[in-house]
C-alpha cells in the first residue's frame, strides 16, 4: 500500500518516514501525477487555499479510483478544527478517515499507522 502525503512543516514528513511505508509526497511545485496503486493519503491541516495541491492531486488523472482513505495530522489545541481538512477530504470524496494523529505523532501512532494499513491491504 503507497503512502500519500503532503507537508508543509514537515511534521507530516517525519511522521510518514518513522513508519517506514512506501511513500510519495504531494509538493506545491508539482500535485500533477498519477498513483497507478491503491494508496493511503496523510495531510496536516491548513486552510483549503493552502491544501490546494492535495485537491489537485486527488482530481488528477485516476487518481480517485485508487484512493482508499484517508489520516489527518493536526494539533488537538485547536478542538473542533483539529484534522478538519482530513474530514473534508473524507466527507468530499466519500472515503473513509482512517486514522488521527498530533503534530509528528508518537511511537503508538507510527505502530497504529501500520496497522490501518495492513487492514487496509487485506480488504
Amino acid at each position: 500500500m503507497k503512502i500519500v502525503f503532503f507537508s508543509l512543516t514537515g511534521q507530516t514528513r517525519r511522521f510518514i518516514q518513522k513508519t517506514g511505508l512506501p511513500n510519495v509526497e504531494i509538493t506545491q511545485a508539482n500535485p500533477f501525477f498519477e498513483i497507478l496503486e491503491p494508496f493511503i493519503l496523510v495531510v496536516p491541516t491548513y486552510d483549503e487555499e493552502i491544501t490546494e495541491p492535495i485537491w489537485d492531486f486527488l482530481t488528477f488523472g485516476n487518481n480517485l479510483s485508487f484512493f482508499k482513505g484517508v489520516v489527518g495530522g493536526g494539533n488537538r489545541n485547536f478542538a473542533d478544527l483539529f484534522i478538519f481538512t482530513a474530514k473534508d477530504i473524507a466527507k468530499e470524496f466519500h472515503v473513509p478517515l482512517l486514522y488521527e494523529f498530533e503534530f509528528s505523532g508518537t511511537t503508538m501512532d507510527v505502530e497504529n499507522m501500520k496497522k490501518v494499513v495492513r487492514e487496509i491491504e487485506f480488504k
